[in-house]
């Protein structure tokens, strides 16, 4: 059996994304590239991680969707970080599949530190809980 092409991209503005995506880089061999890095050989699974702010997912993130080949993209899980806000998931799915990309139905969510809200997270227990997502998706994929 083929091993399958894994990457990693993401966007963190405080650095909290980036944990998540370095955990889970590390746990299915690949390296985590900030946005707007593309995926241009194609991936058959793009873990995509994202901060939820006020207003939704970062301008970037969906600038980064709109790249997104259908054709070269087997599909996207999802993860993410926020302080209050909702998770990124719903809003990242929606534009996924208006571009015909398939997008997992489980996705990572943890609390991201802000100001003095969540400090100290993702902690080790949150990168451990993104770890065991990680290769969960790869035992099925």
């Amino acid at each position: 059996m083929e091993k399958a092409r894994v990457a990693v991209r993401y966007f963190s503005k405080s650095g909290n994304t980036e944990k998540l995506a370095d955990e889970i880089a590390k746990t299915v061999g690949c390296k985590a590239e900030q946005i707007p890095a593309p995926a241009d050989d194609g991936a058959d699974i793009l873990f995509l991680g994202a901060s939820v702010y006020w207003g939704g997912i970062s301008a970037e993130v969906k600038d980064y969707i709109q790249t997104l080949d259908k054709d070269k993209i087997g599909k996207v899980v999802v993860f993410s970080t926020s302080a209050l806000a909702e998770r990124a998931f719903p809003q990242i799915q929606k534009m996924l599949q208006d571009k015909d990309i398939p997008v997992d139905p489980e996705n990572f969510y943890c609390r991201g530190a802000f100001t003095a809200l969540h400090k100290g997270r993702p902690n080790q227990d949150d990168l451990e809980s993104a770890k065991k997502f990680a290769t969960k998706i790869m035992e099925r994929k």
